[in-house]
């Protein structure tokens, strides 16, 4: 992988579970490096998006999942994605788009050499995790996929040059109000057929978290979606990944537009109830 974009933790020869954490580029500076390289013109203020959109916190959480699951003695690889999902989402099949997702490779980026450079960036990061789930899934082990995501379902469904003066237009208003609140944690473990694809551990990992007074769903925002590369890593190995949201009031002192300070009171005691119900 060029430009240091991904971040390799453990031995995956060697590991019984995997934490691929595929929006891993939650800080302004991942966003920096990379807009530094692009010649398309992109939207103003387009740093504003990163953080809304950006899965802020879901490293940390994967990071506290390593130190939960290494302290029972099991052998664990972490995969962080540097690259910003604000250009190219590596968490996306990038032929396929659907209205209602945000998609691979995103309009903006219009230069043919941007284009070439996201793609391959997105074509390398999917080899080396592609590897990752076939050498420790394949040999009996599991993986866990973290995310985070906003308190609330904003109704924006084209995504273009103008998202940013769409998102401001409820998060500076009080329209957000109106926005559906986000369940605290969802498990995704459902295909939109109706096939759970999940490590079935879920009721157990729900009461754990009621412990800490975290209320969880199934599929409560959405479902295992095969325009996610999520799903497909899901439907490769049944019953041995999952992956989950977390709302991201819960785990960061939430602003929608600027940086937000990690609360890792709180990411470190969802990881060792989750690995609690793991192991």
């Amino acid at each position: 992988m060029t430009l240091g974009l991904v971040e390799i933790h453990g031995d995956p020869s060697t590991a019984r579970w995997l934490i691929e954490v595929p929006h891993g580029a939650d800080e302004p500076r991942h966003y920096r490096l990379l807009e530094s390289l692009l010649r398309s013109p992109l939207p103003d203020d387009l740093i504003a998006f990163f953080q809304v959109n950006t899965d802020v916190g879901s490293w940390a959480l994967g990071q506290a999942l390593v130190r939960a699951l290494e302290a029972r003695g099991e052998p664990v690889c972490a995969i962080r994605c540097g690259i910003p999902r604000t250009f190219v989402d590596v968490n996306r099949v990038l032929s396929d788009h659907e209205q209602g997702f945000t998609p691979g490779l995103q309009p903006w980026i219009t230069d043919p050499a941007d284009k070439m450079l996201l793609t391959s960036l997105h074509v390398a990061y999917t080899s080396v995790v592609r590897a990752a789930y076939h050498g420790i899934c394949g040999r009996g082990g599991r993986a866990l996929i973290p995310h985070t995501y906003a308190p609330r379902t904003v109704p924006i469904t084209d995504v273009d040059a103008t998202i940013v003066e769409q998102l401001r237009s409820f998060y500076d208003t009080p329209r957000i109000e109106e926005c559906p609140l986000r369940p605290e944690v969802d498990f995704i473990t459902t295909t939109p057929d109706g096939e759970d694809l999940a490590i079935p551990v879920v009721p157990d990992l729900m009461a754990r978290l009621a412990d800490l007074g975290v209320k969880a769903e199934r599929d409560g925002s959405y479902t295992l979606h095969p325009v996610t590369m999520g799903a497909r890593w899901s439907a490769d190995h049944p019953g041995q990944v999952l992956c989950f949201e977390v709302r991201r009031d819960l785990v960061t002192e939430w602003t929608p537009f600027d940086p937000q300070p990690l609360r890792h009171d709180r990411i470190e005691a969802i990881a060792h109830a989750l690995v609690d119900g793991l192991i």
